[in-house]
């Protein structure tokens, strides 16, 4: 399915969240931008192959009952809301965000969407990115008209964003067959050059649109998810190919985002870097709980990573164990470290500051 991988502490703060009237301060809503790792449901709502609508997705979702994340109960929006103390936001397609579900944010996550318009074709009707950002403006007039415009601008600016791109780029483009379109236009190290170009094209979008706060994540570990394996991998041991599109991807990514706050003179823009958060737990699973980083919880075939992760498929009793729930998604449990790190991570994993420290210094300006 989605071939994005995770490109990934309860802060004492009180975050309150209901309806803002004339000269009340809005609650920080929370925005969310990007593919599967962090699709709350929007594609349910599509003629798409690409969707986790059924079985047993979310079977540790409080509801137990799958929502269209893919994964086994939380992702990584829902920490993060968890952990500024704010409700989960609703996917953008989601008939109950209205009102105030409005107020809260809003997630315009589509699953198997990547920086270029191309990347996830063979999942026909997925939100792609521009598209997000037009339903960004949509939602943006839909909230002027409940409380009015200059509270709208206020809510927005004060959002916390985050943006998750990249991994189908390689993986769902120009990784998907030999000898493809994009691998034949670009050596590697030029496609990545091209990547980044057009991630900061969307990054500055974002910024004209107001968003003054934005969490951007790079690709995680790409050659080491249970799909990979299974399809390239001889013995076990990770990708190197798709581990050398990480790490030219990754530092460039860090580089860019510097690049811009510069030019804006904020650090609007903070990246995260999913690719060592999920490295730590995956080049030593053990010492994180979990039993495995190689074969997934949910599939079938070699490291259960051929094919869809379905009712009929392989299913481990004890998801905590497994650091992959599906062949290329996170469990939550690995999640749940991947958060931990944009929270209190330095600044190996967060740069220019965590998440916490943007929090503190929002709290008092």
């Amino acid at each position: 399915m989605e071939g994005t991988i995770f490109s990934c502490v309860i802060l004492g703060l009180a975050v309150m969240v209901g309806v803002v009237t004339p000269g009340v301060d809005a609650a920080r809503a929370f925005f969310v931008f990007g593919d599967s790792l962090v699709d709350n449901g929007n594609n349910n709502y599509l003629a798409t192959t690409a969707r986790a609508d059924l079985p047993p997705y979310g079977i540790d979702y409080p509801t137990h009952r799958p929502t269209g994340r893919f994964s086994n109960g939380l992702n990584i929006p829902d920490l993060i809301s968890e952990a500024i103390g704010s409700e989960p936001t609703l996917p953008y397609l989601d008939p109950e965000l209205n009102g105030e579900n409005l107020l809260v944010g809003a997630n315009f996550a589509s699953a198997g969407i990547g920086i270029l318009n191309d990347t996830g074709i063979q999942f026909i009707n997925i939100i792609r990115i521009f598209q997000q950002l037009q339903f960004f403006q949509q939602y943006q007039q839909r909230v002027a008209a409940l409380i009015g415009e200059e509270q709208a601008q206020q809510l927005v600016s004060n959002a916390l964003v985050l943006i998750t791109l990249g991994g189908n780029d390689f993986v769902n483009n120009y990784y998907l067959v030999p000898f493809s379109a994009r691998s034949r236009q670009f050596s590697l190290p030029d496609y990545v050059v091209y990547l980044i170009s057009e991630y900061r094209n969307i990054l500055a979008r974002l910024y004209e649109l107001g968003a003054r706060r934005v969490l951007v994540t790079g690709t995680g570990p790409l050659g080491c998810v249970p799909a990979e394996l299974a399809q390239r991998s001889r013995n076990g041991e990770c990708v190197a190919e798709l581990q050398r599109a990480a790490a030219l991807f990754n530092p460039q990514l860090v580089q860019m985002v510097s690049s811009l706050n510069n030019e804006i003179g904020s650090n609007v823009f903070i990246a995260a870097n999913a690719q060592q958060m999920s490295s730590n737990f995956i080049s030593n699973p053990r010492a994180f709980g979990f039993v495995t980083s190689k074969v997934a919880c949910c599939g079938q075939g070699r490291y259960n990573g051929l094919g869809l992760c379905t009712v009929a498929s392989n299913l481990c009793p004890n998801r905590d164990v497994y650091a992959f729930w599906d062949a290329f998604h996170p469990s939550e449990r690995a999640n749940r470290f991947i958060v931990r790190e944009i929270l209190t991570g330095d600044t190996r994993y967060m740069y220019p500051m965590n998440l916490s420290t943007i929090m503190a210094l929002d709290t008092r300006t």
